[in-house]
């Protein structure tokens, strides 16, 4: 499997995410949305938009693993926030990013909505491509 990410020198640079991943390989794993919810199925960290970031990216992790995947083999998320509000919530989101991405930044589109499950500020899905 092989992920190639592309920024071109033509669209605005990015720091969080990649602009296009071109990804080479032989499984496609889609991912639910991932909820900031224990292992239990109840709400972590109600109000705090840090909390259950770090929540739903360890579920996206684990979720992964079950599919004999990475966080290396992600190619796209989609991020779904509560009230979003850029300058505040992007550094709090990007910062649960990378506790499981690190350097790795898969193509994202991050939505504001107006509402998620009752108290939930945040979700993510991921497709990710695997040999």
């Amino acid at each position: 499997m092989t992920l190639k990410c592309i920024n071109p020198v033509d669209l605005p640079p990015q720091q969080s995410y990649t602009q296009v991943v071109v990804a080479t390989g032989s499984k496609l794993v889609f991912v639910s949305g991932q909820e900031p919810e224990d292992i239990d199925g109840n709400l972590v960290g109600p109000g705090d938009l840090a909390v259950q970031a770090r929540q739903v990216y360890a579920n996206l992790g684990r979720a992964l693993a079950a599919a004999g995947a990475g966080p290396e083999h992600v190619a796209r998320i989609t991020i779904y926030v509560v009230n979003y509000e850029r300058d505040t919530c992007l550094p709090i989101i990007e910062a649960a990013r990378k506790t499981l991405f690190g350097d790795h930044k898969p193509a994202d589109v991050v939505l504001g909505v107006a509402s998620l499950s009752p108290g939930y500020l945040i979700e993510v899905d991921a497709i990710a491509v695997i040999d």
